[in-house]
């Protein structure tokens, strides 16, 4: 529990330089893990966490791909040729 504690800080300043989907990723693995480690019994609690962690990762790539998706804007160049980019 004790190592558990002491990762808490450095997971908070890993995030400072991410950018908000990393940010999502990050914290959608930490809560997958803590909830996989919280429903598993006392021998399985790793499994319980890397699963849950697992969980979380593709949860958040889920909704990163979702949010992504539309945020996509359509412009026109001088030339008349649209394309796609971030809005």
């Amino acid at each position: 529990m004790r190592s558990t504690l002491l990762l808490i800080p450095a997971l908070a300043l890993s995030l400072a330089a991410c950018t908000p989907e990393e940010q999502t990723t990050v914290g959608a693995a930490a809560a997958g893990a803590l909830i996989g480690a919280a429903v598993s019994s006392d021998k399985d609690r790793a499994k319980g966490a890397i699963l849950g962690a697992g969980v979380g990762v593709v949860g958040a790539a889920v909704v990163n791909e979702s949010n992504n998706s539309r945020q996509m804007c359509r412009y026109r160049d001088s030339y008349g040729q649209i394309y796609e980019a971030p809005c």
